[in-house]
């Protein structure tokens, strides 16, 4: 059509359809995939994403989406195969991808986010995390709405987990792990059968982070009152 429009010649560049590893297409029409626009993928999910995909597609998708080169891309597959639980092939894959679309600063404060929910960040990393990106890293985790008020004007950590959010099954349980220095809230240790929480411990103005233990973790939701 455009020889003929034109008189001119005409090329074309093409590649092959890319698949991910159970033989599913990768494109938008598809479920678990991402969009370039943050409004539709925010940077922390983008990088998540590239993160978390399989050893076999990491290696494809290297040599498809960045630019390194060959030999830099040979080398971080020859190391991945003989260390893969270190993913380094899929952190260098999601650095790269997550910088070039949405910048470097996008991808550190992705990793940052990334080390809240995994690692052992302090309260401080969690305070600067934007309220959207906070409910994602915290996606899926118990939530308990409880009356804004009481914050207000105060109330003790273990009434707030017990009789007004369900968190621990007892008052006697809660002493107990917070003795044994198994509770945090906002990521600092509650070290205080006695603590008390109020409305200056609020994360985004509305947010209470619970975590028990190393895994579990409870978001308590300052709302209307009951």
């Amino acid at each position: 059509m455009i020889r003929r429009k034109t008189g001119g010649e005409a090329f074309g560049l093409t590649c092959p359809l890319i698949k991910k590893a159970d033989g599913t297409k990768f494109g938008k029409t598809e479920s678990g995939n991402v969009w370039l626009d943050p409004r539709y993928t925010s940077p922390y999910k983008f990088y998540q994403f590239w993160l978390n995909v399989s050893d076999e597609d990491a290696e494809r998708y290297i040599k498809i989406f960045t630019m390194l080169d060959c030999q830099c891309i040979e080398e971080l597959i020859a190391r991945h195969r003989e260390a893969p639980h270190l993913r380094e092939l899929q952190k260098t894959l999601a650095r790269e991808i997550t910088c070039m679309i949405h910048s470097e600063q996008e991808y550190e404060k992705a990793v940052e986010a990334s080390t809240i929910l995994f690692g052992n960040a302090t309260a401080e990393a969690l305070r600067r995390l934007d309220e959207e990106t906070f409910l994602q890293v915290f996606e899926g985790v118990p939530q308990f709405e409880v009356a804004a008020s009481l914050l207000e004007e105060g109330i003790g950590f273990i009434p707030l987990c017990t009789e007004q959010a369900a968190i621990f099954p007892s008052k006697g349980e809660a002493r107990k792990l917070i003795q044994g220095g198994g509770i945090a809230l906002n990521k600092e240790k509650v070290t205080a059968v006695d603590a008390t929480v109020g409305v200056q411990d609020l994360i985004a103005g509305k947010y209470l982070l619970v975590q028990r233990g190393k895994k579990n973790y409870y978001l308590i939701v300052a709302g209307a009152a009951k």
